[in-house]
């Protein structure tokens, strides 16, 4: 390495290291917000609009939110034109909504405020304190060193988090299920049932009765999962059940966004169950979540990846998220021929198809 090379790579860590001091207000700012309900007076505003009407409308400190929207704006999360103004205590400027600042929004297609404002919950930003802890040999997952249980188990005994759960993975789930429709809905051809594994509150199996009426969609959860969730189209049913005792028949068995939760053993039981609930001849398991790729390829998913790995590592006992090489480890493990990857479009997660 060279001495200006060295130079430079030194100039780039004296700027890094901020981020890594400071890290956590990004999400804390974008929290504020979200509880502010900045995107919503926006939007409902319909155009451009100054620091001191978007402050009556949310009834908040002009100076305050100056501050907070001067940092959110820095970060191109919303945006400010230029505007005509002759009252003395504005800026000369409006603002705008963006593209990010939409996913922002508590309602909307788009929306992924709901799985901010759980992660960034106290419940769940307590077991990163502990990580060093779970890497530490013997030492307990930091999940359970915060909490003194693992995560389901606090949420079955904690309603409030239950629900913000709940509601956090349907955000996400939104949008897989609408990215998979978009981009292969074609895997769904010939199926008449389909049980949603794991399924939450049922939006998946909604989305996807409503884009395929022909489907019938089972919603499988806990009991306490399944107690609160809200009723569907009659395309949809709600069973309650332990994934791990025996899942509803169906042409297909669907695990989204899952099985990273679970260590390799869990995942093998759960797999084999499913197996069992499909057609041996015409049955499948669909299998949706990231897929690591190891070696040089880099890129924005890629790092998207490798912080749900740490996500995982802190708010499980063992889950994780898999290399190609791993699944197949699994999906052979559970007794599956063969299996074909699916990549969705823009999304961290893919699509792998097991066949019994």
């Amino acid at each position: 390495m060279s001495v200006r090379e060295e130079k430079k790579e030194e100039e780039e860590a004296q700027l890094d290291i901020w981020k890594y001091i400071f890290g956590f207000v990004e999400q804390a700012v974008v929290k504020c917000g979200i509880e502010l309900g900045i995107a919503e007076a926006i939007e409902s505003h319909g155009g451009p609009i100054t620091l001191s009407h978007l402050s009556s409308t949310i009834s908040c400190d002009p100076s305050l939110l100056h501050r907070i929207m001067r940092f959110l704006t820095y970060r191109n999360i919303f945006k400010t034109i230029p505007i005509h103004q002759d009252l003395q205590d504005d800026y000369g400027y409006g603002y705008i909504q963006t593209p990010l600042s939409r996913r922002l929004m508590r309602k909307g297609k788009q929306s992924m405020a709901a799985l901010i404002l759980l992660e960034s919950s106290p419940v769940m930003l307590a077991p990163w304190h502990s990580l060093s802890t779970h890497v530490l040999a013997n030492g307990k997952p930091s999940i359970q060193k915060a909490l003194g249980e693992d995560l389901l188990s606090y949420a079955a005994a904690n309603l409030d988090h239950s629900n913000l759960y709940n509601e956090g993975t349907a955000c996400d789930a939104k949008q897989t299920m609408n990215a998979i429709i978009e981009g292969c809905i074609e895997v769904f051809d010939g199926v008449s049932s389909l049980v949603d594994v794991g399924g939450g509150n049922g939006i998946t199996m909604n989305i996807l009765v409503k884009a395929c009426p022909w489907i019938k969609g089972f919603n499988f959860d806990l009991p306490h999962v399944i107690d609160v969730a809200p009723h569907y189209c009659d395309g949809v049913e709600h069973v309650a059940g332990d994934m791990f005792l025996s899942v509803p028949k169906a042409d297909v068995a669907l695990l989204m966004w899952m099985l990273h939760s679970w260590g390799d053993e869990e995942c093998i039981k759960i797999l084999k169950k499913c197996k069992e609930a499909v057609p041996r001849e015409s049955g499948r398991v669909m299998i949706v979540e990231a897929v690591i790729e190891e070696g040089g390829k880099q890129g924005s998913l890629k790092d998207v990846g490798l912080m749900l790995d740490m996500v995982m590592m802190a708010h499980t006992n063992f889950g994780k998220e898999r290399t190609l090489k791993e699944w197949e480890y699994l999906i052979k493990m559970a007794g599956f021929t063969t299996y074909t990857l699916i990549p969705i479009p823009n999304l961290v997660k893919s699509l792998i198809m097991a066949f019994p």
